[in-house]
């Protein structure tokens, strides 16, 4: 069982506390749907949209999330998501995702570099492929690099740890896939700045594998997921 919780926040409401446009501002906002819980790790996605005049904040987790005090009582709305809507075959789904690749370190000669352990040894991942040594991430631009990136996430994800899993779904061929251009979230922490290109996707997807999609609706997709990105928004639907 999880919980979904939807804020919204008028614009003039959120400057009259001199709070800035910057998606690390709102990544410390959200904490505090979890008042008593200054200490626990990071356990739950978040989502923000713009919209005009407004701003609307998506809240998931597992724990109950409350109502914080720059958000008025009105605009708060919370959903308890029980097993039984993860129960479906087809979801329209709306995600807005950091798709990013990683370049490959590679060595004097143009050789691909793998990651190893203290002995020396190469680490695989859990298909036993090896694991390459990762530089720079870069985000994806061209609309059929985005398509692909999604695919594969239906296909394979990364876990915490490092290895592949299932993601437990795949999106559907002969439905819509709708790709927004690539936006520029911006943010300051510490002293820097950065940003991370957001890309929204809305279409239809088949669960394949229950267990995994689950999974991955909890985890979210891809990175920055404290940034605001990887939450599922679905909605079923009959094919």
């Amino acid at each position: 069982m999880s919980w979904l919780a939807r804020l919204e926040v008028d614009a003039k409401t959120i400057r009259n506390q001199g709070i800035s446009d910057d998606v690390y501002t709102w990544h410390k906002m959200l904490w505090d749907c979890y008042p008593n819980s200054p200490d626990a790790e990071r356990d739950f996605l978040t989502r923000i949209d713009h919209l005009e005049g407004a701003y609307r904040f998506w809240v998931m987790a597992k724990r109950k999330p409350a109502c914080p005090k720059w958000c008025p009582a009105d605009g708060f709305s919370l959903n308890e998501i029980r097993s039984s809507f993860l129960s479906y075959r087809y979801y329209a789904f709306d995600v807005r995702v950091n798709p990013t690749k990683c370049i490959a370190q590679k060595g004097p000669g143009g050789e691909i570099l793998f990651q190893r352990d203290s002995n020396g040894e190469i680490l695989r991942n859990a298909d036993g492929r090896p694991k390459r040594k990762h530089g720079k991430r870069v985000p994806l631009m061209k609309p059929d690099d985005l398509r692909a990136w999604l695919i594969r996430k239906g296909r394979v994800r990364c876990t915490k740890d490092g290895n592949d899993t299932p993601g437990g779904f795949r999106v559907l061929d002969e439905k819509p896939l709708e790709i927004s251009p690539m936006v520029e979230n911006h943010f300051r922490k510490k002293g820097h700045t950065g940003y991370h290109g957001g890309v929204q996707f809305r279409g239809v997807l088949e669960v394949t594998d229950r267990e995994k999609f689950v999974e991955t609706y909890e985890c979210g997709l891809g990175s920055a997921k404290s940034f605001g990105f990887g939450l599922l928004l679905l909605a079923p639907v009959s094919i």
